[in-house]
């Protein structure tokens, strides 16, 4: 094949690659498909589903989106908790109010049945 047969190649190939300026190209990886719903907690948020009913059908009854302690209410026996938070970030269960007497981690795409009669808050951390 001829220099200037291969340079003409090699041309065309690179001119495949050029994208206009202001076209957006899109892909689809791992970090795309986990961004989701996931039995009906949103991407992003811990959720707590209804006491005795495991996932309920993807209807949680309580949704927690931003860092720090979360005081909790009339919330006994047992309730399944997701973290549907990205990275790193986890979850843990208090028994007292304001973040205090905090025990576990869970992590992100985790979820856990967990007794909630002694529990009065959650926190959410990065």
């Amino acid at each position: 094949m001829s220099v200037i047969k291969r340079a003409g190649i090699a041309a065309a190939a690179a001119a495949a690659l050029i994208v206009p300026a202001g076209t957006v190209v899109a892909t689809a990886g791992p970090a795309a498909a986990k961004a989701a719903t996931t039995q009906g907690c949103p991407y992003g948020a811990v959720c707590i589903y209804p006491q005795n009913a495991g996932w309920n059908g993807g209807h949680p009854s309580h949704f927690y989106y931003s860092y720090g302690a979360h005081n909790l209410s009339n919330m006994v026996g047992m309730h399944r908790i997701y973290n549907n938070q990205s990275g790193g970030a986890t979850m843990r269960t208090c028994t007292g109010y304001n973040g205090t007497g905090c025990q576990g981690y869970l992590p992100a795409n985790n979820y856990i049945d967990k007794d909630m009669t002694p529990i009065n808050s959650i926190t959410l951390q990065p």
